[in-house]
């Protein structure tokens, strides 16, 4: 299994970005997908997650500006985020749980991560 995210890239103080990430290989059935982040010098962050039923959970510091969704058809998230500030500056990792066989358990996978820069 392999996910490969995209998207990331230098935008100033009040834009916007999209994230995506794809997910490939030998796939079962696909449980939570998330986007976490890493500051430098700091540790790794969840920042929002898309459950297989629908339901959706965001970090306080990114409630109503970034938005989670999934397309269950293609394997994919996006992370759609709005009013970006400096402080959201990090590496992005898509994640994904996913199971391989049946029956099986799922294992959590990552992508390889994508920088957001976000200055002025």
């Amino acid at each position: 299994v392999q996910l490969q995210a995209s998207g990331g890239g230098l935008v100033q103080p009040g834009g916007s970005l999209r994230l995506s990430c794809a997910v490939s290989g030998t796939i079962f059935a696909i449980g939570d997908m998330a986007w976490y982040r890493q500051a430098p010098g700091s540790q790794r962050e969840l920042v929002a997650t898309a459950t297989s039923g629908g339901s959706t959970n965001y970090a306080d510091s990114v409630q109503g500006r970034f938005t989670i969704s999934r397309n269950n058809n293609k394997n994919t998230v996006a992370l759609q985020m709005n009013s970006l500030k400096p402080g959201d500056t990090a590496v992005y990792y898509c994640s994904a749980s996913v199971r391989n066989s049946y029956p099986g358990v799922f294992y959590a996978y990552w992508g390889q991560g994508t920088l957001v820069t976000v200055s002025s």
